[in-house]
């Protein structure tokens, strides 16, 4: 009887223990221990040490597990490191997105917005353009190759204008600061950045430096995962980052200005049609196949 008793409660015991163990485990983050994070256009690890350092912090407390930094080479190496999955998440461009979605299936996981992103087309008093028809036959000053708000957003409006990129206009990628001073110069018909950068170019003065059109904003900036990481632990992080939005968005503004103000939302990789559609027109289809 005694011995019956004994094991009955030793059962019990067992029995107990086994619960405590389900209930703490449900309780942990079903995540895994460390969570390898880089952005897909800073280049080496002294970059995101310096810049990103609050927003892994503010990651890691988020998401309740470790955070660490996996520096990239270029975007290429980028796609590379997130498709074999020793990047787990990744803050991107919208251009820069749809090229590593493509060469590794990365999945959206969280849009972040960022105020007034939008492209500009602007050009110099005097040189009797009214309108993006009139550019027809002009050269173009733009920023890099592939940059969203300096590339492919203008690329998007010429085409809505009804011009082609590839036969109507001149387009000359000289970066920011070079297409600005080319502008500025008047040795080009136009330029097309940002709306940020369009302040610079015009240092306020908008009689001389008309807006021909602005832009529809473009699409959000966005974070990214590996399509090796189980659906679940995404649906985890994107929970959370929700939920600690402000922190999040406060961190990553510390080092960028362009994201004061921004708010994280959820997206859908159909929200980057346009930005595949301006590869396309510019000749760059491969980049997307």
């Amino acid at each position: 009887m005694q011995r019956r008793q004994f094991l009955g409660f030793f059962a019990l015991f067992l029995a107990g223990c086994t619960g405590a163990r389900v209930s703490q485990n449900a309780a942990n983050p079903p995540l895994p221990t460390v969570i390898r994070f880089s952005v897909t256009d800073e280049t080496g690890i002294e970059p995101l040490e310096a810049k990103f350092s609050e927003l892994r912090q503010a990651l890691a407390t988020a998401l309740e597990t470790e955070v660490e930094f996996v520096a990239v080479e270029n975007q290429n190496a980028a796609a590379v490191l997130i498709k074999s999955g020793d990047i787990d998440l990744a803050l991107a461009g919208p251009s820069e997105y749809v090229v590593i979605r493509t060469r590794s299936n990365a999945v959206p996981v969280m849009g972040i917005t960022r105020p007034n992103y939008r492209s500009v087309l602007a050009t110099k008093a005097g040189k009797a353009i009214a309108s993006l028809a009139d550019l027809k036959g002009k050269t173009i000053a733009l920023s890099d190759i592939g940059s969203t708000s300096g590339h492919l957003g203008p690329v998007a409006m010429i085409i809505t204008a009804g011009l082609d990129p590839q036969k109507d206009v001149s387009l000359e990628m000289l970066g920011d600061d070079q297409s600005i001073a080319a502008m500025q110069a008047g040795t080009v018909d136009a330029w097309g950045g940002s709306a940020t950068d369009y302040e610079t170019l015009s240092g306020g003065d908008a009689a001389t430096f008309p807006i021909l059109e602005t832009g529809p904003l473009l699409p959000n900036d966005i974070f990214l995962a590996s399509s090796s990481l189980r659906p679940e632990w995404i649906a985890v992080i994107q929970e959370r980052m929700l939920a600690h939005e402000q922190a999040l968005t406060e961190a990553i503004a510390l080092h960028h200005p362009k994201y004061i103000g921004s708010t994280l939302t959820t997206v859908e990789d159909s929200d980057y049609d346009p930005i595949r559609d301006a590869y396309r027109a510019i000749g760059q289809g491969e980049f997307i196949q």
